[in-house]
């Protein structure tokens, strides 16, 4: 039988991951052992910037392995390796950490999965690699043992075993529907008409739903990302997530509960970011923006079309300046003189005014593109968005310059800087030059008036709002949202009076006895009564047998 058809490299890129995890929990390379978290995705990046047109095919693993890519998943294959790359040199600073061995080994089986997703083309494959990044997941938000995160990891991991269970029992659905076909198209196709079609399709938006933070399904991430280390919660929040969306386009046909996304997606973007304004902690104000973008995502693939084939283009800006303010905020907790306190404000604002939409950014250019392929009253909703999105990332600056400054000047802060900077330059610069292959528009549109225009506009509106905010700021809430509502609106508990001492009824003679031959086996295995007594019997053995 032939082990493999079509180029093995893309096989290589998911495997790679996999042995440096191994190799990370070896004693013999605890020292060392961080040293293998940035070279990782690197053979995924070269794929990505080198994609290859072949199918490779294994059809001896699992139920045949299926590997390729398609234009939009490799633009989402470069930002989630970039964005690892980074992250795993971000997490040099976690060295002499007790537990890094265990952390650096789930976080190459987490990488591998977060791949595997991307590159998957059968049902095995994908599944496999989506419960990878699911569960392995659960240790980086763990990681640090505090309460918060152990309390997070709870609702994280309750959450992706039910996110789990729904996506298999979709994708077997799906997989009868397809007359018993594992390869994705197939699947989809089967989607599109089988009767089982409207429930299948129902629990693969609750299994993607819960992994993208769709609401209502989106308890976890505002409790994980802030738990999680900073390097984690990088990648959770510009990477991770983005296998939900992942999944959603390659899996739900075009149209399917497509009104439901909408309303769905609508609600997490104007949801996610006024609850963000209710927090204090960064990370937990960055969990929150990262659900309102996640909602404008989900909308454009509800809206379908042209709407839904620009979801990577709008992912790739978000994945990479997301990223680079997770980062910042760790290099902010670093910083110990007043001009690294400037500085990191100074890059945050620029990816924060990119995710706002500020005129010529990165963000611009994708909201630009998006909105001539939406709907005129969806395309005046994402220019609303803007108004929001203006608000929460004005909160989190005003929050980012109120973190604490190091006790102590940090070693290589250059180094730690320059990591985030490198994120935020490509959220600015990669729109500009995927711009025409991906929108088909003339280069100089986002330079128009009417495009400027439209990016000026909300952010003007929400700038005398954003200072009213800052001088009375909302009511501070720990994250949560739904659980905290749940926790407040609970039930009173009822005291009953105490109940009576009763007489205590005569025991049956059994229950005298049970318990009687109870307590003597108890008394016969105290080593003490119980070796006399075996000594005794032995002696007494010898001597009938004598």
């Amino acid at each position: 039988m032939t082990l493999w058809t079509g180029p093995l490299f893309p096989f290589l890129v998911l495997v790679w991951p996999l042995l440096l995890a191994g190799i990370a929990v070896l004693p013999v390379s605890r020292a060392t052992t961080l040293r293998v978290l940035p070279i990782a995705p690197l053979p995924a990046l070269w794929l990505a910037l080198d994609p290859l047109s072949e199918t490779t095919m294994l059809p001896g693993l699992l139920l045949g392995v299926s590997l390729g890519l398609d234009p939009g998943r490799a633009l989402l294959l470069a930002m989630t390796a970039a964005l690892w790359v980074l992250a795993g040199l971000a997490a040099q600073r976690m060295a002499g950490d007790r537990r890094i061995g265990v952390f650096a080994g789930l976080w190459g089986l987490t990488l591998a999965g977060n791949l595997g997703v991307l590159l998957a083309q059968d049902i095995a494959t994908f599944y496999v690699s989506f419960a990878a990044v699911s569960l392995a997941g659960w240790a980086l938000v763990v990681h640090d043992r505090s309460a918060a995160a152990l309390a997070a990891g709870r609702v994280y991991i309750v959450m992706a075993v039910l996110g789990e269970v729904a996506l298999l029992a979709g994708l077997l659905l799906g997989a009868n529907a397809a007359a018993q076909s594992l390869l994705v198209a197939d699947l989809r196709a089967a989607l599109a008409w089988a009767p089982e079609a409207p429930l299948a399709i129902a629990l693969l938006i609750v299994g993607f739903g819960i992994k993208a933070g769709l609401v209502p399904l989106h308890l976890w991430l505002p409790l994980a990302h802030p738990a999680a280390p900073v390097p984690a919660s990088a990648v959770l929040s510009g990477a991770i997530v983005k296998a939900g969306l992942v999944g959603m386009i390659v899996f739900l046909p075009e149209g399917a509960m497509g009104q439901l996304l909408v309303v769905l997606g609508l609600a997490g973007a104007f949801g996610g970011a006024i609850w963000g304004l209710t927090q204090s902690n960064p990370k937990a104000i960055l969990a929150y923006s990262t659900v309102s973008q996640i909602g404008l995502m989900i909308l454009l693939i509800g809206a379908g079309g042209a709407a839904r084939e620009l979801v990577p283009f709008y992912a790739l800006h978000h994945g990479l300046a997301k990223g680079a303010l997770f980062l910042l905020v760790g290099v902010m907790y670093l910083s110990w003189k007043p001009v690294h306190h400037w500085l990191v404000l100074g890059a945050a604002a620029l990816c924060a005014a990119s995710l706002a939409g500020v005129p010529l950014s990165g963000g611009a250019l994708t909201k630009a593109a998006v909105k001539a392929a939406l709907p005129a009253e969806l395309a005046l909703a994402l220019t609303l968005s803007s108004v929001t999105t203006t608000l929460v990332m004005g909160w989190f600056l005003w929050r980012l310059w109120h973190t604490k400054p190091a006790a102590q000047p940090a070693r290589f802060w250059s180094a730690s800087f320059a990591l985030p900077a490198l994120a935020g330059l490509g959220a600015y610069a990669a729109p500009w030059l995927l711009w025409d292959r991906w929108t088909g528009k003339a280069p100089g549109y986002p330079l128009s008036a009417p495009a400027i225009a439209d990016g000026v506009l909300p952010i003007a509106v929400a700038l005398p709002v954003l200072a009213w905010l800052l001088w009375r700021p909302l009511p501070q809430v720990p994250p949560g949202d739904l659980l905290a509502l749940r926790n407040r609106l609970a039930m009173p508990r009822v005291r009953l009076p105490p109940v009576p001492a009763l007489a205590r009824p005569k025991r049956p003679i059994a229950v005298r006895v049970a318990a009687g031959l109870a307590a003597l086996e108890a008394l016969l295995t105290q080593w003490q009564i119980g070796g006399a007594i075996l000594l005794a019997a032995v002696i007494g053995l010898n001597a009938v047998l004598g």
